[in-house]
């Protein structure tokens, strides 16, 4: 139900800013994503990612950015004293964030540019190295604000992402909790 509600409010904002001003930006970056739960006999180490999609911004002043993005996170669980081996989290999916943000200098055509936003997103597991995705919910919620930096018609952004959703569904068997991500994106605009 959250994911009809999700994308249905995705087309309904999609639909209603047609009019204005339309900017494509396909984007590649990394990401490093860290858990919530704190464990007992080990850690977190958050490990390079990469993502590679797009956005579709509409708006001048105040903007609206539904994007699509591939994610590979990885995250590696370092146990210390043991000879158990560490456990990395391979996980990859499609992330779709619905973004609101503000200009705050500059604009399309400036040679500089600086806004700020936030939003919601949604995390569509695909798959997870060496686990049962049967495992792991299908789909994680979260919230993320962030900046961007436009010089000329290239782009980079920087988002931290909070997820609201635990991404395992038996707590009991392991509990790794929420997982936190910084989004690292870079990319060009082209205006319609």
């Amino acid at each position: 139900m959250k994911q009809v509600f999700f994308f249905a409010v995705l087309f309904i904002a999609a639909t209603g800013a047609a009019r204005a001003q339309l900017v494509i930006k396909p984007a590649v970056g990394i990401n490093l994503t860290d858990f919530s739960k704190n464990p007992s006999s080990g850690e977190y180490q958050s490990k390079v990612g990469y993502q590679v999609g797009g956005s579709l911004s509409f708006g001048q002043m105040i903007y609206l950015e539904p994007g699509l993005f591939f994610v590979k996170k990885s995250t590696e669980y370092v146990q210390e004293n043991t000879i158990q081996p560490d456990m990395k989290f391979d996980v990859s999916g499609i992330r779709i964030p619905l973004t609101v943000g503000i200009n705050l200098l500059g604009g399309q055509h400036a040679p500089i540019g600086l806004r700020a936003f936030g939003g919601a997103s949604a995390f569509l597991l695909t798959d997870i190295k060496d686990l049962d995705t049967d495992d792991f919910k299908s789909a994680n919620w979260g919230v993320f604000t962030g900046a961007e930096l436009n010089i000329s018609l290239f782009f980079m952004e920087f988002q931290y992402e909070w997820s609201l959703t635990n991404m395992q569904k038996d707590v009991s068997q392991l509990d790794i909790g929420k997982s936190r991500s910084l989004f690292i994106n870079a990319g060009v605009w082209i205006p319609l």
